[in-house]
């Protein structure tokens, strides 16, 4: 991780990127979000909706994961919430949140927390090389899981922290909603009264095009493991 600024310099605002569909989002995400905060001395942690998520197509609709995330972020004066994804047209690839993120924060330096199943994956992303101008990469893994990362990764860029496992997907908590079972304490209290009022996730069909796509193993879902070059 990176030091902070000299005195004579000014500093640089340091933001968390945390991106994911939200789908709903989790204690999972916040605990995450929380302790790379912690970690790497961050002054804010952005949460970016997804728009069109690449390869996910049956995902509810961007202003309900959109208000979700609000709803979930709002006691955490570091959190914030950005629409620059479900504002931009076509699929949702994480080189262009970076970019638009950095557009409208130019003086900050940008950190974006991932999965470890993602992290795995990233140099199959689009323009990764890019990305790694823009960002330093946090992976997030569970205690007593080692994450080896490729030999091809720039290690200056890519930095691995444990956090609290918590055994939570946001899956499940669609599949219990569904099933009539109480998704209290799995999610924030305002994000299960939404889901109640809106009558999220009572489609049966749902999650039929996303059963075959785990959102991962390590502490959330990345929703970007499947990101690959088109």
């Amino acid at each position: 991780m990176t030091d902070r600024s000299t005195a004579s310099t000014p500093a640089k605002r340091r933001v968390g990127i945390m991106g994911g569909t939200f789908d709903p989002i989790h204690h999972g995400h916040l605990v995450a979000a929380s302790e790379v905060a912690k970690s790497f001395d961050l002054d804010e942690v952005v949460f970016v909706p997804t728009g069109n998520p690449y390869m996910k197509r049956n995902v509810s609709p961007s202003e309900d994961r959109y208000l979700m995330t609000v709803i979930a972020t709002a006691s955490n004066p570091r959190f914030t919430v950005s629409r620059v994804d479900i504002d931009r047209d076509g699929p949702t690839y994480t080189v262009d949140t970076l970019r638009d993120v950095m557009r409208l924060r130019p003086d900050s330096e940008l950190f974006f927390i991932t999965g470890a199943d993602a992290i795995a994956q990233i140099l199959e992303w689009k323009d990764s090389d890019d990305m790694f101008e823009y960002a330093h990469f946090v992976a997030v893994s569970r205690p007593g899981h080692e994450l080896v990362l490729d030999d091809s990764l720039p290690r200056e860029s890519v930095s691995v922290l444990e956090v609290p496992a918590l055994a939570i997907s946001s899956t499940d908590c669609r599949d219990r909603a569904r099933r009539g079972y109480p998704v209290w304490y799995l999610v924030p209290d305002g994000v299960v009264q939404y889901i109640a009022k809106h009558r999220l996730y009572t489609d049966s069909d749902h999650d039929e095009e996303r059963a075959s796509a785990p959102e991962g193993s390590a502490v959330f879902s990345s929703d970007r493991a499947h990101e690959v070059a088109t």
